[in-house]
């Protein structure tokens, strides 16, 4: 398996380190390792490709934050696996190699490739799933490529033709003055190919509407606000460009017993005020199941006990939280006559007890004085 560098290492850049200088690191690296000013050199390539994927992560505020407090792992838990190639790179970064540099790649044509939309879809779970993890599937709505003209917007057998209008530039030039200026051909768009035939299936649009079911694995750890990256899996690109991603957000059900703070899950158990003040030995559930808890004698109410290790499994390795137990101690009520009788008798020792320690301690200042 090969060992990721830091991203801030690959950017040369700090961890403190501001969007601009971000920006302005990436931009020299993709500058110099561009894989038109270094044809055929797979090591450039694979500086291409890291540097591309640290400005990925630390040019979005939310990968950055789980990136600075995770690392590489954290960000496998949202599904960000990097980029397959320099396609792949410039469909995410759309113009910003225009933007760098002040020119456009040879690779970028008038019909250049457009990676498809990302998808959002929100999910809600239970807490004992977010706990354990699951698998489940979603039904998704999307735009895919049209099955018969699989994206070329032609019936089939015919083809595209290039355009009458801008001779296939896809612009039209117009003088004004001494100046000649060029737009973008209104009639292809740009094209530089006009349909003559349109399919007839998705009426030369070249993608349809589709629903689908995706398989979802969703990891243990998971809480509200996680976010799972699909790759592939979000709407169709055009001119053979790649699908998007799509993004599952994390909705987690509130639980009857627990609470989760962090990677520690919290609940409350109530005992008698005889439990608290002589001890015991009491069941209490856990998230794998019920557990005995021993209750020290004097036990007051608020105390808390640690279960090790029973808490939610972290999402960066394979430590688990663990779980607090918070004593609730019950007051009873309807008590019997007897019951009264002997909370009586008991709160009278304890004052004559009290009464008594008192007693020993004017006795014993007086002593002192006398000295």
């Amino acid at each position: 398996m090969t060992t990721k560098r830091d991203y801030y290492e690959v950017l040369g850049v700090g961890t403190n380190a501001d969007d601009n200088e971000i920006k302005s690191s990436y931009r020299k690296l993709a500058l110099k390792y561009h894989p038109d000013r270094n044809p055929d050199n797979k090591e450039a390539e694979d500086k291409f490709k890291e540097a591309a994927e640290a400005y990925e992560v630390l040019r979005d505020a939310q990968k950055r934050q789980i990136y600075d407090q995770y690392g590489h792992q954290g960000l496998e838990g949202t599904g960000f696996s990097g980029f397959g190639g320099f396609d792949d790179i410039a469909s995410s970064f759309g113009d910003i190699f225009e933007e760098f540099f002040g020119f456009g790649s040879k690779r970028r044509t008038q019909n250049r490739r457009q990676r498809g939309s990302d998808l959002r879809y929100d999910l809600t779970i239970d807490f004992m799933d977010a706990a354990f993890g699951t698998e489940t599937e979603i039904d998704l709505e999307k735009m895919e490529l049209c099955p018969s003209c699989e994206g070329s917007r032609c019936e089939p057998g015919t083809s595209p033709e290039s355009c009458g209008h801008c001779e296939g530039t896809g612009q039209v030039s117009r003088v004004q003055g001494f100046f000649t200026v060029r737009t973008t051909c209104p009639y292809c768009r740009g094209n530089g190919q006009t349909i003559v035939s349109p399919c007839n299936e998705c009426s030369g649009r070249g993608q349809i509407h589709v629903s689908k079911k995706v398989a979802l694995k969703i990891p243990a750890g998971v809480d509200t606000g996680s976010r799972l990256r699909l790759t592939g899996e979000g709407e169709a690109g055009s001119n053979g460009g790649p699908h998007g991603d799509l993004y599952v957000f994390i909705n987690v059900k509130p639980h009857k017993v627990f609470q989760r703070n962090n990677y520690d899950v919290m609940c409350v158990i109530q005992i008698s005020f005889v439990q608290a003040a002589l001890g015991d030995r009491v069941t209490v559930q856990t998230l794998k199941g019920e557990k005995s808890l021993d209750i020290p004698k004097g036990t007051q109410y608020g105390d808390t006990f640690r279960l090790r290790g029973e808490g939610i499994p972290s999402l960066r390795d394979t430590s688990r939280g663990d779980q607090i137990i918070q004593v609730d101690v019950k007051t009873p009520t309807n008590l019997n006559k007897k019951q009264e009788e002997i909370l009586k008798e008991f709160a009278k020792l304890d004052s004559d007890k009290l009464s008594s320690k008192l007693k020993n301690l004017l006795k014993g200042n007086s002593s002192k004085k006398a000295q």
